[in-house]
């Protein structure tokens, strides 16, 4: 069976392709990436696959059998079509089956809303596709934190608007994982998994990166207009007001749910002071 990832030069691509080669062999997996001079260190073939540009997925996907489908990176608005020139590819092609890295997340509340809806709109369009389907919901990435780790000691602090919201973290490898059992396994096929691990606080997780990197941060939490104009001054206008408002949803408990991983994967995901000690090893 041939097993495409798009977007494969990315981080949660990539980390799939290399479970795939693991379960399947690099000989059955493809990579579609925008720039494929970028995914060529991934050892598997590569093949060129731009979102807006239909014709490049009608090429790619020729002999696939199954296409994981990450979400892309653009606002809310342009996702949808670019997700949809992969679908209508994959259905010309006749490839077989479709998986979906959506994400969790509140549709209505908060200034993460539009990029939520843009991906229940790829829902549905992928449940209606006929193709066989299975649709992941992504709980929040670890790594972000870790990668600001000398942010968080310069200042002392984890300080954003999150409360005493918790939230089920997780990371690029776990979700690999998951992701790659996903596409290997019938059983899987009409299934939506919410994807993430244990949920916890942030003070809680600035207690495990202290218990890792042996730091003495604390958690303050700040009003949540205040975190989003702190952010957008610093990240600008769109990122800034998505990742409030991804701190806003924890702070209103849209996170702190039920995870289905375990049936996704077949076992557990891994606590979260795990996935810190691996980052830091990395």
């Amino acid at each position: 069976m041939k097993t495409a990832v798009t977007s494969a030069s990315g981080q949660l691509g990539s980390a799939i392709v290399k479970q795939l080669i693991e379960e399947i062999g690099k000989d059955n997996v493809i990579a579609i990436a925008r720039t494929p001079a970028k995914a060529e260190q991934l050892g598997v073939a590569v093949r060129k696959g731009d979102y807006n540009n239909r014709e490049d997925f009608d090429i790619a996907l020729k002999g696939i059998d199954a296409v994981l489908l990450v979400s892309g990176m653009d606002e809310p608005q342009k996702r949808i079509q670019q997700h949809r020139n992969v679908i209508e590819a994959a259905k010309q092609n006749g490839v077989k089956k479709i998986v979906y890295t959506s994400i969790i997340g509140d549709e209505e509340k908060n200034a993460f809303s539009p990029v939520v809806q843009s991906n229940r709109q790829t829902e549905a369009d992928v449940r209606e596709s006929g193709l066989q389907w299975v649709i992941g919901r992504n709980g929040i990435y670890i790594e972000p934190d870790l990668e600001y780790i000398q942010t968080y000691k310069r200042e002392g602090e984890i300080r954003n608007c999150a409360g005493h919201g918790k939230c089920g973290y997780t990371s690029r490898p776990e979700l690999g994982y998951a992701y790659a059992k996903m596409l290997l396994n019938d059983k899987h096929i009409g299934k939506t998994y919410n994807l993430m691990g244990e949920t916890i606080t942030q003070a809680r997780l600035a207690e495990l990166i202290n218990q890792v990197y042996k730091t003495n941060l604390i958690y303050n939490a700040v009003p949540c207009e205040a975190y989003e104009k702190e952010r957008k001054e610093e990240l600008g206008e769109f990122i800034g007001s998505v990742i409030a408002g991804i701190y806003k949803g924890i702070s209103d408990g849209v996170y702190n749910i039920p995870s289905d991983f375990e049936q996704a994967a077949g076992r557990p995901h891994k606590p979260v002071i795990e996935l810190i000690r691996e980052f830091k090893h990395l």
